[in-house]
């Protein structure tokens, strides 16, 4: 990968010992604690968005990770339970897809019993399929990514010709299968599909299920990001305000990346994830783990730490304890909140390695 990972004992240099299970809280550098952890299980997808995968990059020629080389159920559920026993509360199976990584209800399975807030997030496409599965396995939540419901514009954002009809069969089998409620994303990239904020607001209301915005951000380097192209979570909310009048509710817990809104009349809420105007970087409490084990402590970030060097060099549940602790110690990022044109041009881990 063109992504620089550095050796994970670089980051050993404080002589702390990370907490065990004595309520300790492990913190950052600016005394954030690490409660969220997200897995990208594979860097591969079916879909060739234009701000995550765009296939003049991701090509037919696109050197995918060999199986060899991604971290095996049995290495991601160790890794896991010695981050639950770190403090994290809650993990996010993401990718590329997940849903494309072979028997991936196994692993949820594996991961069930750490008692831990175990979502996933995937694009539906094969939520008809594995929806039960899923659920079955011990999946608590799931986040499904649906950029437009105008088919000919969902299609375009995909760049796989897959049309949307199939998206909502997944969401209706894993409403269906028991998943509720159900997180709609939505990234809004001004001129493609922001004249259709207020038409998915009225679709999703009295669903039962979750709305979110998502501002068009400058993750990796290749979706030719341009701040003209976002569109505010201020300017969302007040569309649909105007046409569904709004009042904020407050956050589920601390650190939550979305903002919450209600509708006034009582059908439900939105969400809108605000990265690029509002950035959340002082209550940020996420580590990302990547699909071949390297950790990486920002969505921006343009190096990661080698964990599995650690993992499959030998090394005891102790000391891949002591070196994640380290790396989260040793921890300083806040890019949204420094972002220049200069910054958002700069080299950095592809969201479609690390997950979103």
């Amino acid at each position: 990968m063109a992504t620089k990972v550095i050796p994970i004992q670089n980051a050993l240099r404080t002589p702390l010992a990370a907490p065990r299970h004595d309520g300790t809280e492990l913190a950052d550098v600016r005394g954030r604690p690490l409660r969220d952890l997200r897995i990208s299980v594979t860097d591969r997808c079916n879909f060739r968005c234009t701000y995550c995968m765009p296939r003049e990059v991701f090509d037919a020629d696109y050197k995918f990770l060999p199986h060899a080389a991604i971290l095996s159920f049995e290495e991601i559920a160790r890794l896991a339970r010695v981050f639950v026993g770190l403090g994290v509360k809650k993990i996010r199976l993401t990718g590329g897809e997940p849903l494309l990584r072979k028997d991936l209800p196994a692993l949820v399975a594996m991961l069930a019993p750490l008692g831990a807030d175990l979502t996933l997030t995937t694009n539906g496409s094969t939520l008809v399929k594995h929806a039960a599965a899923l659920k079955d396995a011990g999946l608590k939540r799931l986040t499904v990514s649906l950029d437009s419901l105008d088919d000919a514009t969902f299609r375009a954002m995909n760049d796989a010709d897959y049309p949307v009809a199939k998206v909502l069969d997944g969401i209706a089998a894993a409403a269906n299968a028991g998943f509720t409620p159900i997180k709609i994303n939505m990234v809004v990239k001004r001129g493609v599909n922001d004249h259709q904020i207020v038409e998915a607001a009225r679709y999703w209301r009295d669903s039962g299920h979750i709305l979110r915005f998502i501002e068009f951000m400058d993750v990796g380097s290749t979706n030719g990001w341009r701040m003209d192209d976002v569109v505010p979570s201020a300017e969302v909310v007040r569309r649909i305000s105007e046409a569904f009048p709004l009042e904020p509710v407050e956050a589920n817990y601390a650190g939550e990346v979305a903002e919450r809104w209600r509708y006034r009349d009582g059908a439900g809420e939105i969400g809108v994830i605000s990265s690029v105007t509002q950035a959340f970087c002082a209550d940020c409490n996420r580590m990302r783990l990547s699909t071949e084990g390297s950790l990486f402590t920002c969505l921006f970030a343009h190096q990661g730490h080698d964990l599995k060097l650690l993992l499959r060099g030998g090394a005891d549940d102790d000391a891949l304890r002591d070196a994640i602790a380290a790396v989260w110690r040793a921890r300083e990022d806040r890019y949204s909140e420094i972002r220049t044109a200069a910054t958002a041009g700069a080299r950095k881990v592809e969201m479609s390695y690390i997950g979103g």
